[in-house]
């Protein structure tokens, strides 16, 4: 819904103000626009995929994609990456803030530079930007999944695999990542729909899923009825399936994924895991682009721009219509 608003107001747009849109060509064609993206890690798949889509909407408009990041989804080692960009002087930033309150000050390095920044996947300060109000309102624009609707989703799908009553809990990164603190908000919201299932307290596994798998056989010794985890990202649910596996309860204890890299596929295929929830990367970096491109040309753009999902199980995985979500490696 959010991409064919965009498409249609750029379309009235280009009718409505023919000389705002000359003058934008002519610029474009003067300068070939050098945009940086910073990624939450260069190893995931959601992020390589997400560079994709940027590539591709970099090409269409003939824009340089500069692709640099942390090996790690963290401040400490993502804010010396910022800053090398920064030196670099880009055209415009595109990143995914691995903490809404620690990069707020490093990227208001980059604005006070002169220098456009979007957000995307995750954000800084509420997510809300250009509203004249805080000091993390500075981006231009938020382009990625509505993750509280995403955890909303896995809680439905959840609550359906196990008839709608019994245990679960959500096994999570850590506190203060907007899109994962997003997704258990909005599981939990859901859940409350339905009165016969009982969230426990919610497993901080610090993006390790050797310790997600612990978690889970620690939980479950706690709670011999336990039914179903929500992962609310790949290592929280690939982590918990592990220790669904090892404590002997694949199939009982329903697993909840969220992301679909393409390791999902086999887990999806051996009921390991039962569904997962895939976002649109390449959409986030292909629009992230666009925006960003808009802007340096002199147009308007939308604050935010929210993306798709698509549920993946096992019925429906070879599916060329669903499996084309599956990220790139």
């Amino acid at each position: 819904m959010e991409r064919r608003s965009f498409v249609k107001t750029a379309a009235a747009m280009a009718m409505s103000a023919p000389v705002a849109f000359a003058v934008s060509k002519s610029r474009a064609e003067n300068k070939k626009f050098t945009i940086a993206l910073i990624p939450g890690l260069t190893t995931d798949a959601f992020y390589i995929t997400m560079r994709k889509g940027a590539e591709a909407a970099a090409k269409a408009v003939g824009a340089e994609i500069v692709f640099q990041g942390a090996p790690d989804f963290n401040p400490v080692t993502q804010v010396p990456v910022l800053d090398a960009i920064i030196a670099k002087k880009p055209d415009a930033i595109l990143i995914a803030p691995t903490d809404k309150d620690q990069l707020v000050q490093p990227m208001k390095k980059a604005a006070d530079a002169g220098i456009p920044i979007i957000t995307v996947d995750t954000f800084i300060g509420n997510g809300k930007y250009q509203t004249g109000s805080g000091d993390a309102d500075f981006p231009l624009a938020y382009v990625a999944s509505d993750n509280v609707l995403g955890g909303a989703i896995a809680a439905r799908a959840l609550a359906k695999a196990i008839g709608e009553k019994g245990k679960v809990y959500v096994s999570n990164v850590k506190p203060g990542i907007s899109t994962t603190d997003q997704r258990e908000e909005g599981f939990k919201a859901e859940m409350k729909k339905y009165p016969n299932v009982k969230v426990l307290e919610t497993q901080f596994n610090d993006d390790d899923a050797n310790k997600a798998a612990s978690q889970l056989q620690a939980v479950f010794a706690r709670n011999p009825d336990l039914d179903g985890v929500f992962g609310a990202n790949l290592f929280s649910a690939l982590g918990a399936a592990n220790g669904v596996q090892q404590a002997g309860q694949t199939g009982k204890i329903k697993v909840a994924a969220f992301d679909a890299p393409t390791s999902i596929v086999d887990n999806l295929k051996s009921g390991l895991v039962d569904f997962a929830i895939a976002q649109h990367p390449a959409e986030i970096g292909y629009f992230g682009v666009i925006c960003a491109h808009a802007h340096l040309t002199g147009n308007s753009i939308p604050t935010a721009i929210g993306t798709g999902f698509t549920v993946i199980d096992k019925s429906n995985v070879a599916e060329a219509a669903v499996a084309r979500f599956i990220y790139s490696d």
